[in-house]
């Protein structure tokens, strides 16, 4: 499996054109980080919001990032149906957390594990654990009314013994991405997160596609 993997869904090309995106997602600190990828090619990213509000996925049973990441796109679609943002350029993205030793866990369900048991509480699953191996996995899809593209992206690593480190979001503080110098993700900076992470590799690879020049 490759770092970014790209697929093409109804074969239209996007072409070379700069876009305004609108990020369906409730986490300002994505859009921030999708910016931070996709400004460099001259695209606009801003969070979608309807009547002020952010959507409310309703997030399928699934076992694989992918199937949530379909879910949401389809459901964000549905959303901006007969409203202003109808024909615009709609960017999701789910992620998680897989551990080997653990089967894979948290996995599809990362945002949910972390609400409930926290940082420490994977911790404290893992203490007595030597192998520690993880990734983070990200799938993104960028949509308009008539076409869809998707990339994946992740990042290898292992999970620390200490929650260390305060910048980053999800389970940056414990993750040391195998790239790095032995930080923690929560201890880069955004720009140095940018050159290792699943969800920028992700983002990167829509950005290669949609500034493919047109036919």
């Amino acid at each position: 499996m490759t770092d970014s993997v790209r697929s093409r869904v109804e074969s239209d090309t996007t072409g070379s054109e700069k876009m305004e995106i609108l990020f369906a997602t409730g986490n300002s600190n994505k859009v921030s980080e999708a910016s931070l990828v996709l400004a460099k090619f001259g695209h606009t990213v801003s969070q979608l919001k309807i009547d002020g509000k952010t959507l409310d996925f309703s997030e399928p049973q699934a076992d694989e990032i992918e199937e949530v990441a379909i879910s949401k796109s389809l459901q964000a679609r549905d959303f901006v149906v007969g409203t202003n943002f109808e024909k615009s350029a709609i960017l999701v993205e789910d992620s998680g957390l897989f551990i080997n030793s653990l089967n894979g866990f948290p996995g599809p369900y990362s945002s949910f594990v972390k609400r409930k048991i926290g940082l420490q509480g994977i911790l404290d699953l893992l203490e007595n654990k030597d192998e520690r191996v993880a990734e983070y996995r990200a799938v993104a899809i960028l949509s308009t009314k008539n076409e869809s593209i998707s990339c994946r992206g992740r990042c290898i690593g292992k999970i620390s013994r200490e929650i260390i480190g305060e910048m980053g979001f999800g389970y940056d503080p414990i993750f040391i991405p195998d790239e790095g110098d032995g930080r923690t993700c929560g201890q880069l900076n955004p720009e140095e997160k940018s050159q290792i992470s699943h969800r920028m590799r992700a983002l990167k690879g829509l950005s290669e596609i949609i500034n493919l020049p047109s036919k």
